[in-house]
């Protein structure tokens, strides 16, 4: 049976910046309902190692970490309800939201953490290894390849920004690209041509990402000429995809302020919207850093917004007309 949720805090998304606003918002007492989406946890589920967020000596594992934080938010006092939301009407307050389960979600305000999704070449072998070889982020797992070979795909600022990064770690990068020219802004590709560190391999694909089972992980690539359909094999020990995010803003195109890339527009140093009481935190507005640590932080300035906002508009009638 349907079921509506009434709430003053209405969190969208739970990976690092969903679950970050749900403690926030919990522990100031604002009873928070966060509905978990169609990837619980976030990017961070699909990462095994993490290295690079604060408070962990030893490596620790992705799926881990955010089990941890949505335990964290649910014992400070946040509902944390496993639902997909299909529709909201952001048209006027309360805001509503309908769940693929059928249910409705009514808020004072909105937290949307909805995230972006890396794009992937689609390849069944880039699923087999991805998280033991294969990745989407260089400052995130680059650290692990240090003094080893790695392949970058993509031609576009991400691509070569990414490879660049790379050479801070591994011996030789090999940029893999579909044309014979890149996207990428002029400064950034003279920066990779004078890397003496990196190689371009132009018109080709990766027809598939060779490796092992037992220890999992990546030995090399199948190059495939576009122009000639001819393959080679190619050594190395990671793949990073570098063609892009999507970021999950479907839901709200027509009634939020989008970028050209679609990401959710903010209050420059804020987390608002051009709706008052709808705030966006994590990937779903940061193009640039992609972090677990800059998404949660964004995800507490969200609830901290989120809370000034209530305590200003829905005060005691009494104490408005003071």
């Amino acid at each position: 049976m349907a079921t509506t949720h009434r709430t003053k805090v209405l969190i969208l998304g739970s990976g690092p910046a969903g679950a970050t606003a749900a403690i926030y918002a919990a522990r100031a007492s604002l009873k928070p309902i966060m509905v978990h989406g169609l990837q619980p946890g976030g990017q961070l589920t699909i990462t095994t190692d993490v290295e690079n967020y604060p408070g962990f000596a030893e490596v620790i594992q992705g799926p881990w970490l955010m089990q941890q934080m949505e335990a964290q938010a649910q014992h400070v006092g946040t509902t944390i309800i496993h639902d997909y939301i299909v529709s909201v009407d952001l048209s006027k307050r309360p805001f509503v939201a309908r769940g693929d389960s059928g249910d409705t979600y009514v808020a004072d305000t909105l937290i949307i953490a909805t995230g972006a999704q890396a794009r992937w070449l689609g390849l069944p072998s880039e699923q087999t290894f991805q998280g033991f070889g294969v990745s989407a982020c260089a400052t995130c797992d680059g650290f692990f390849f240090r003094g080893k070979k790695v392949v970058v795909v993509g031609g576009g600022n991400t691509a070569v920004e990414e490879a660049l990064y790379l050479t801070n770690h591994a011996s030789e990068v090999t940029v893999v690209h579909r044309r014979d020219s890149f996207r990428a802004e002029k400064i950034l590709q003279e920066r990779l041509f004078a890397n003496p560190k990196i190689k371009v391999v132009w018109d080709h694909v990766i027809d598939e990402i060779l490796g092992d089972e037992e220890p999992r992980g990546v030995t090399g690539v199948r190059l495939k000429n576009v122009k000639t359909g001819a393959t080679q094999e190619l050594a190395t020990d990671g793949v990073f995809i570098a063609i892009g995010h999507t970021p999950n803003t479907e839901l709200f195109k027509g009634q939020l302020p989008l970028d050209a890339e679609g990401y959710i527009t903010t209050k420059p140093g804020t987390t608002q919207t051009a709706i008052p009481g709808v705030f966006a935190a994590g990937d779903v507005q940061d193009k640039i850093y992609r972090q677990a640590v800059t998404a949660a932080g964004t995800g507490c300035m969200a609830a901290l917004e989120a809370e000034k906002f209530l305590a200003h508009h829905l005060q005691p009638a009494a104490e408005a007309a003071d």
